[in-house]
């Protein structure tokens, strides 16, 4: 009897001191809800509109843009002068420019014979162009490989280079810079960049230096990408899409209106000249080709984009790597932004409307709002106004404005128009990484200057044919699948659903449990292709 009273003293005890905990939560919520939550929340969601309203009016106006660029055929061969290369008897050769290709890589076992063949197989006077191999491997086995890979085409009777260094200093800026120091480039007119997993045909250099022989205020023609393993895996599906409309929209547009985009880092073509006027490569950021192709445009150089020039490559498709090169792409632009601004104000040879495009459209709105909004706004703001019923959100910005930013976004991509659902879902999860990292950016701390460079697979057929024989599903440790973060945030979702269910008005729940099923999903690590790290 002694023992039954004790436990159920020990029980009565534990009761009470939980009741006396919620009790007191209870109290200090009710405290602080009407003089701090309320308005702090009624702020963030004045500022999300303001936000929200920002992107809808620049989503409009690429719309409109790129309508009337597709309505009235203005393509680059109607913009700028270009005409096909012709041989000349007198000349020779020498009328061809000489063309250097720069091919950076780091450990690039499963694509290098992939890049270097295709660049090798370029069509052009064997004399007049170079091909520049950058290894900055650090497996000694991987080095060999891609050596012995230049010296099999070397023997073929190409002009390709092996070029190493004896560190990483600068990382892809660092190699690309050492390369334009070697004495035989001083005789290159151009330079083309293909990172090591980009395939260009053989026809890529007669389809696009034509517009910089042709057109001297031209520092720049970039290429479109064309992903050959984008149906491998959903991921892959839904990076097609937002990178589709990149290409199709933001780079169109820039191009069309101000002859200025961010430079994509490769499947580009320098003019040399214009390289080394804008002050050459920089590793200030993590975003070393937005740098130079921002310096570049203030010093007046114009930018062609060319949308029928097709460059195939591999998107990332485990969900690590893309992690990483998100961080990347978002942690780099926001802290190029902190560096540049008070340059791009005070710069003399562009127009002040080009300054505005610069800072407002490209830079503020498109490279920061974005990502922060898109995060803040669906992912935390939106679901907190579930549990404060004083604070409401107007249908217009929860409803219209995103939908109709949505149906914009997925323009690129008709084939996958009805993955749309998916894209919103794994994008809002991925804006939670890509506000971090801008974060980080505008501040200057922590992985700021992290750069680790995207994994690629090569061939998926091959991988999944080898998958196949093997029968063997890759194992992987629990800290490697478990992330934290999205669980939490889908935990915070699922909570902010089920109050909805049965106390709140909004009905936003359906949202919510979707919702943070995708953050769940992402944050076991049921997304992209699995590869065992053993």
């Amino acid at each position: 009897m002694e023992g039954v009273s004790s436990a159920a003293l020990l029980q009565e005890t534990l009761q009470g001191g939980t009741d006396d905990i919620a009790f007191q939560a209870s109290l200090i919520w009710d405290a602080i809800r009407a003089p701090v939550v309320v308005p702090l929340l009624r702020l963030s969601v004045f500022l999300c509109l303001v936000m929200s309203i920002m992107l809808f009016v620049e989503r409009v106006y690429m719309g409109v843009v790129i309508a009337f660029v597709k309505l009235l055929r203005r393509k680059p061969e109607k913009r700028y002068k270009w005409e096909p290369m012709k041989d000349d008897i007198e000349l020779g050769n020498s009328v061809y420019p000489m063309i250097l290709v720069q091919i950076p890589m780091f450990n690039e076992k499963e694509v290098y014979q992939l890049s270097i063949g295709s660049a090798c197989g370029l069509s052009w006077p064997a004399d007049r162009i170079i091909v520049q191999v950058l290894d900055d491997s650090t497996d000694p086995t991987i080095k060999d490989l891609v050596e012995t890979e230049c010296h099999k085409w070397a023997s073929k009777g190409i002009d390709i280079k092996y070029e190493i260094r004896d560190n990483r200093n600068g990382y892809k800026a660092g190699a690309l810079k050492e390369g334009l120091k070697r004495s035989y480039v001083r005789q290159c007119d151009y330079v083309v960049i293909f990172d090591a997993d980009f395939q260009p045909e053989p026809d890529f250099l007669w389809r696009t230096v034509p517009f910089l022989i042709h057109n001297p205020e031209i520092g720049l023609v970039q290429a479109r990408w064309k992903f050959v393993n984008a149906d491998e895996c959903l991921m892959t599906r839904i990076q097609e899409m937002s990178l589709d409309y990149h290409f199709t929209v933001e780079q169109e547009v820039g191009s069309s209106t101000y002859a200025f985009f961010g430079f994509n880092g490769t499947a580009g073509v320098w003019r040399i000249e214009a390289l080394n006027e804008a002050g050459g490569w920089k590793d200030r950021t993590t975003v070393e080709d937005m740098d130079l192709a921002v310096r570049a445009s203030l010093k007046g150089w114009k930018f062609l984009y060319v949308a029928d020039v097709r460059v195939k490559n591999e998107l990332p498709s485990t969900l690590k790597a893309y992690r990483y090169q998100q961080h990347r792409w978002s942690c780099g632009p926001a802290n190029l932004f902190r560096k540049m601004v008070m340059e791009i104000i005070r710069n003399k040879k562009v127009t002040a409307w080009k300054k505005v495009h610069v800072i407002y459209s490209f830079f503020f709105v498109r490279k920061l709002v974005a990502h922060i909004n898109t995060f803040v706004f669906y992912c935390v703001v939106l679901p907190a106004t579930v549990l404060v019923p004083e604070v409401v959100v107007p249908k217009w910005g929860s409803v219209y404005i995103p939908s109709i930013v949505t149906l914009l976004n997925s323009v690129g991509t008709p084939r996958s128009f009805h993955l749309v659902s998916f894209w919103i879902l794994f994008e809002n999860v991925m804006a939670m990484h890509r506000t971090k990292g801008t974060i980080i950016g505008l501040l200057e701390t922590g992985r700021v200057n992290e750069w680790i460079v995207t994994e690629k697979l090569g061939d998926a057929a091959k991988a999944k044919a080898s998958s196949a024989r093997q029968h063997k599903r890759p194992r992987l440790k629990i800290a490697d699948r478990l992330h934290l973060l999205e669980l939490g945030v889908g935990a915070y979702l699922f909570f902010c659903g089920t109050y909805d269910v049965f106390f709140g008005k909004n009905q936003f729940f359906i949202f919510l449990f979707l919702q943070a099923i995708a953050f769940c999903i992402v944050g076991f690590g049921y997304v992209g292709t699995v590869v065992s790290s053993s």
